[in-house]
């Protein structure tokens, strides 16, 4: 791999990193950090979003709400308003930012959109929570009911497409990030207002193919892999997670399983599927995708299931052979063996972290887990787990981490930070 395919492969395009697994096998970043220690630089991001950087090519991109001009009092109709637990009070400017690898300065910033978002959003939540992809050439910001842009890497837009309004469950917001394979950009638009699954040519943001489907909100992230020589699109929701044919979004296979209020993301490897939820009750599916077709519920095709300690939103690592995922939102972790579903570790809880919206990483045998009041534990993942150690920083953090080079870059409410690996950093687990 040379040019473009190496850059990406070193990097972190996608919030769920260059696999899509949650993992770098380039990146050593540090075991330890404080706000005043290896912090490589720390630069604070106007307004608020729950996006995770991305970083390519020497930048690192975030995409951003922030309120402009005065403040008002919102009137909304009984229908409009009935879930609504935190009105916008303020019109918001939707922007996308690059900031400079090495020393934290903002290189460019461009609005997308300026507009009163029609819903207001958990308050745990974001305006700017659906996380921008690269594909080395061009960067691509979903910002939901605002539409989705391409962008050159100077940050002039290239094309927009205007997707329509999204009306979420209680209102509770956006969230689904974008997939990208050769052309396709695909768009997940699973809402009460008529769910849809959406191919963009990436290079013109035109529909290349709508793919209508019969589901409540969900806020995963479409999952794009190859399976028998063919790429498919998956996606984790309520009435079942579905593979579709990404050339021509003609649905593969279905499985049934998961609960209300789908969040975490699939994971992919070795020809199996992971795809979990807990929210009515607990679920986690492992999906022999060879040869699936049809209804796979209840078939062979499922090779083994889990019905305690899954995950709600931060999503499954998939780090070599083991599967490691979060509790609810919660700090309990399990380690399993990811072709059989048995415990390899634990479950154990993780000192020094509480609520956990962003999801694991994992590089140079260690697994980062970070939570919203700031902490982040680091655990070994050799030939035994351990705790390496348990960090802070003094701002909350729902968005997932990126791991590159000798670093680590966690996107707080606030700032983001650029944690760097300092040359005397040991703490290696043992490896097998």
């Amino acid at each position: 791999i040379s040019g473009v395919g190496a850059e990406l492969e070193h990097g972190w395009p996608h919030w769920r990193g260059p696999s899509d697994k949650g993992v770098s096998d380039h990146a050593s970043p540090p075991l330890r950090w404080s706000e005043t220690t290896n912090v490589r630089w720390k630069t604070e991001i106007p307004g608020k979003g729950h996006s995770s950087p991305i970083v390519f090519n020497g930048r690192v991109i975030v995409t951003t709400a922030i309120p402009v001009g005065p403040e008002f009092s919102p009137v909304y109709s009984d229908a409009e308003g009935a879930h609504d637990n935190h009105p916008i009070k303020q019109a918001h400017r939707f922007a996308v930012l690059a900031v400079d690898q090495r020393s934290g300065k903002i290189l460019w910033q461009t609005s997308v959109k300026e507009t009163v978002p029609h819903e207001g959003g958990h308050y745990t939540g974001s305006l700017a929570s659906n996380s921008p992809i690269t594909d080395g050439e061009l960067i691509f910001a979903d910002f939901g009911s605002r539409g989705v842009y391409g962008l050159d890497p100077a940050g002039e837009i290239v094309w927009r497409n205007e997707t329509g309004r999204i009306d979420t469950r209680h209102a509770h917001g956006e969230g689904s990030s974008p997939a990208l394979s050769g052309g396709f950009l695909v768009i997940n638009r699973d809402h009460e207002g008529g769910s849809f699954l959406l191919a963009l040519d990436k290079k013109t943001g035109r529909q290349l193919w709508r793919v209508e489907r019969d589901e409540m909100t969900s806020w995963s992230t479409p999952l794009i892999v190859e399976v028998d020589g063919a790429r498919q699109v998956i996606v984790s929701a309520t009435g079942a997670v579905r593979g579709y044919d990404l050339e021509t979004g003609r649905e593969l296979w279905r499985c049934r399983g998961l609960s209300r209020n789908v969040v975490a993301s699939p994971v992919f490897g070795d020809g199996i599927l992971y795809a979990a939820n807990s929210y009515d009750w607990q679920a986690l599916l492992a999906i022999r995708l060879s040869g699936a077709r049809g209804d796979l519920t209840d078939t062979g095709a499922v090779l083994w299931k889990r019905d305690r300690l899954t995950p709600y939103v931060p999503s499954p690592l998939l780090y070599g052979d083991r599967l490691c995922f979060i509790r609810h939102n919660q700090n309990i972790l399990s380690v399993v063996d990811a072709k059989t579903g048995v415990d390899a570790a634990g479950p154990f809880r993780l000192p020094g972290v509480r609520e956990i919206f962003g999801s694991p990483v994992a590089a140079d045998g260690r697994v980062y887990v970070t939570d919203r009041s700031g902490n982040t534990v680091v655990i070994g993942l050799g030939r035994t787990v351990e705790i390496l150690g348990v960090n802070h920083l003094q701002d909350s953090f729902s968005a997932s981490a990126a791991l590159v080079g000798d670093a680590i870059f966690l996107r707080g409410e606030k700032n983001l930070y650029c944690l760097a690996n300092p040359a005397s950093d040991t703490g290696k687990p043992e490896r097998e």
